[in-house]
């Protein structure tokens, strides 16, 4: 059975919110945080968010914990369907966040993106629960 794709917002909310209940396996991984970048804003709001530091292509998710030689994990999220892919400017912030110790990935959906952290902790392929 196909299960329904969600938009890219609630596939991320659905990452975020496995996380904060699997923080007695996965140590931390409730510090996982959005960084708010994307989103339609008025010509005044994306000025003032510029000048406080946004930067296109940023990655959707931040995981700040250290684990198995990484300083932290970066995700950018995309629909589970392949229907978007990774700006430039995704791309240029991914390949940087990677050359500089952090491991750094693509996300179509949930079950990708949970895969991937449970990677990232180094838990086995046949313990993983998604």
């Amino acid at each position: 059975m196909k299960r329904k794709i969600w938009s890219e917002s609630l596939e991320q909310q659905a990452v975020v919110t496995y996380c904060a209940f699997q923080s007695w396996r996965l140590p931390h991984s409730d510090r996982i945080f959005h960084i708010g970048n994307g989103g339609r804003r008025t010509i005044t709001e994306a000025k003032r968010f510029k000048a406080e530091g946004v930067k296109a292509g940023v990655s959707d998710l931040c995981l700040p914990v250290p684990m198995n030689g990484y300083h932290g994990m970066y995700i950018e999220m995309k629909r589970p369907d392949h229907k978007n892919k990774p700006t430039a400017e995704q791309k240029d912030w991914l390949d940087y966040f990677n050359s500089v110790g952090y491991k750094a990935v693509v996300c179509y959906g949930y079950e990708e993106a949970v895969t991937e952290i449970q990677r990232y902790y180094g838990v086995p392929e046949g313990e993983m629960i998604i």
